[in-house]
Order: structure tokens, then C-alpha cells, then sequence
């Protein structure tokens, strides 16, 4: 039974280090922690946890370059709970600061979606090919209504998934050639909960121009159609991402230098 135990506890360490980078550390502690003071940790981790997320990883990333981006405030929002609770929401300074600038600039408040973990270049932040050194982010479209009224909802609960064209030739063309995955973010939706959403295509155009024009974007992914429907064909820094990521029709990716 310890054998077990033993193998119970490094399963949830290794699976929280995927999906956090620090709560594997942060379950070990809670752990030894119960062991010593003969408490459940049902109650210490969930505190650990969150006294971590709030009060002790902030500050420790900030001297290793790295920022917490708010989990809502008038320029910026999380899609949800999860990417600020799971550490997925640091990013360079200088990308905070873009975000807040194109944001004040545009009048657009931006949601965001995966970012980086807090800590090391090249560690991996899945099911991102790229999102490992601080310089990336993936933020969502702007959205109306079936009135055409501007709204800030979005129309999956993980803001992945939902396809502004659900089958583009692009993406027939990467699964013809064997990549499986580029359809893939279907399955992340979590579940479509605003079905009657349509793309506001000026507000994304207008994001996107500002994006484009800060001086530290090095270049951004949207699906080839969407660069041409948006008039935007001119744009060095819109770019294809390539058919060995995943599709760009449910979120922008952008990234710095």
C-alpha cells in the first residue's frame, strides 16, 4: 500500500507539472507538510496553492524576468479562472506592456489565453509547441451578438475551439497531409456556450493593426483566410503558422522579439 501511495503521489506531482510547472512542488509540499502535522491535505493544499499563486511566485518571477498578467482589470482579462490559477499567465514585462498599450490605444479590452509558465526558457507549456520563453500569448477575437451588438463574451468556455469557419481549406489541406493535430483544438472548447456569436471583424482588424504596429511585435499567427477577409494581406507580421502547429481561426498568437 506505501508502493502505491508513493506511485499515487509522483502521478499527481508529474501531472501538476505539466499543467502548472510549480503545483508538482507545490502537492509534494503539502504532502510532507500533512505528514508532519497530521493534517489532511484536502485543507493544506488548496491553501499552499493559492498562497503560492497569489503571494510567493509573483514576486520570485518578477526577479527571473518574468510578469504576472492580472487576472482582470480594465485593459486586460483572462478568458477564465484557469490560466491565472494554473500559472499560464506570465509573460515578459515588455509584453504586459504591449498588451496594455495596444489596448489603451485600440479602446479594446483584450482576453487573453495561454501565455508562459513563470519560470525557465524551453520549459514546455502544453499542448503550445512555443510557449516557453516569455514572449508569446494567445489572445481571443472580438465577438457581437446576432443583433450586432458588441459584446465580451466569448463562444467557448476555454476560449479554443470554436471556429470562426468551421473546415477553411487550409485546414483540409494540413489533415490531407498528415497532420492530425491541426484540427485539434475542437476538442479543448470545454464547452460552446454562446452558439450565436459571429466574428467582429472590426474590432479584431483593429486589434490586430495595433498589434502590428507596436514596434516590439515580432509577428502573429491568424488563419490565411482571416488575413485576406480582414484586408490585411499587406501585413509582413500576420503570418502563417504552418500545418505543424494547430489551427489560428480561434485565437491570435502573437509574439515579441
Amino acid at each position: 500500500m506505501k508502493v502505491l501511495k508513493l506511485l499515487g503521489h509522483i502521478s499527481i506531482a508529474i501531472l501538476l507539472t505539466f499543467l502548472t510547472q510549480v503545483g508538482g512542488i507545490i502537492w509534494i509540499l503539502s504532502v510532507l507538510i500533512s505528514v508532519r502535522t497530521n493534517k489532511n491535505k484536502r485543507y493544506i493544499f488548496p491553501l499552499l496553492y493559492l498562497t503560492f499563486n497569489l503571494l510567493l511566485i509573483p514576486p520570485i518571477a518578477s526577479l527571473l524576468g518574468r510578469t504576472q498578467l492580472p487576472w482582470s482589470n480594465s485593459n486586460i482579462a483572462s478568458r477564465n479562472w484557469f490560466y491565472p490559477l494554473a500559472f499560464r499567465n506570465y509573460v515578459k514585462p515588455e509584453l504586459k506592456n504591449l498588451l496594455i498599450e495596444s489596448s489603451k490605444t485600440s479602446g479594446i479590452k483584450i482576453t487573453y489565453l495561454d501565455a508562459n509558465f513563470p519560470f525557465f526558457d524551453g520549459f514546455p507549456l502544453l499542448p503550445h509547441l512555443s510557449h516557453n520563453d516569455g514572449k508569446k500569448i494567445d489572445i481571443s477575437f472580438n465577438y457581437t451578438t446576432k443583433d450586432d451588438a458588441k459584446t465580451d463574451k466569448k463562444p467557448s468556455l476555454s476560449g479554443y475551439g470554436s471556429y470562426v469557419n468551421p473546415s477553411p481549406i487550409t485546414s483540409k489541406n494540413c489533415i490531407n497531409k498528415g497532420y492530425w493535430q491541426y484540427d485539434f483544438p475542437k476538442n479543448l472548447t470545454f464547452g460552446v456556450v454562446n452558439k450565436d456569436l459571429k466574428l467582429d471583424r472590426k474590432s479584431t482588424r483593429k486589434l490586430l493593426k495595433t498589434f502590428i504596429a507596436h514596434a516590439d511585435t515580432q509577428k502573429i499567427f491568424i488563419e490565411p483566410y482571416l488575413k485576406q477577409s480582414l484586408n490585411l494581406e499587406k501585413e509582413s507580421k500576420l503570418r502563417f503558422h504552418g500545418c505543424q502547429a494547430v489551427r489560428h481561426d480561434d485565437h491570435i498568437h502573437l509574439q515579441i522579439h
